[in-house]
This record gives C-alpha cells, structure tokens and sequence, in this order.
C-alpha cells in the first residue's frame, strides 16, 4: 500500500488544531505523534486486508485501538478536555476518511 503518511498527519492536525483552540500549541507533539501512529495503522491495516491477514472486523478494532491511545494522549496536555479532544480527532479523521477508506478498500472510517 503507498499511504503518504506525512502528508496524512498534516491532514490531520491541519483539521484538529481549530478544535484544540488554545491548547493547539502544546498539543501538536502529542497529536502529530499519535496521527503518525494512525496513519502507520491503516497502512498495516490495508495490507493485512489485501493478504487476508486481517478481517474488516479486526481492522475496525485496530484502528479504535489508535483512537483511544490519541484521546489518552491528548488529554494528558493542559487545558483539554474530552470534548475539545474528541471534537478534534473527528475532524482529524474526517479529513482523512477519503483517503482511508479508499486505501483499504471499505468503510473504515
């Protein structure tokens, strides 16, 4: 699978920076760090896919993995709470559902 994983993570943060307001600043370590693992997810996901090393199901689960690990991360910086952190990653990922979805082959996000 060719993922641009870089270009991915700016996606990404360019999307969940506005949520994260003022918090954006100290936040962005802690975000980019953990888009890069998202991205590095779905490009094994997309393999396992492609091999049958991975069902949809399992894929679905590795990737909420990723989710969790990012909300943890993010709520870990000062002066964030849930709702700026979930209100984030979904723009994060929903700048990105295009691409992921199309990488993988199916619905992922």
């Amino acid at each position: 699978m060719n993922l641009d994983i870089s270009a991915m993570v700016e996606q990404m943060w360019s999307a969940a920076k506005g949520p994260l307001g003022n918090a954006a600043g100290a936040a962005e370590p802690f975000a980019k760090s953990q888009f890069t693992n998202i991205g590095q997810t779905v490009a094994s996901i997309g393999e396992g896919i492609v091999t049958g090393q991975i069902t949809k199901e399992q894929a679905k689960y590795l990737l909420s993995i990723q989710e969790h690990a990012t909300k943890s991360a993010l709520l870990a910086v000062e002066g964030l709470g849930i709702v700026a952190v979930e209100s984030a990653l979904n723009a994060a990922l929903g700048a990105v559902t295009s691409l992921v979805n199309g990488a993988v082959g199916f619905a992922l996000i």
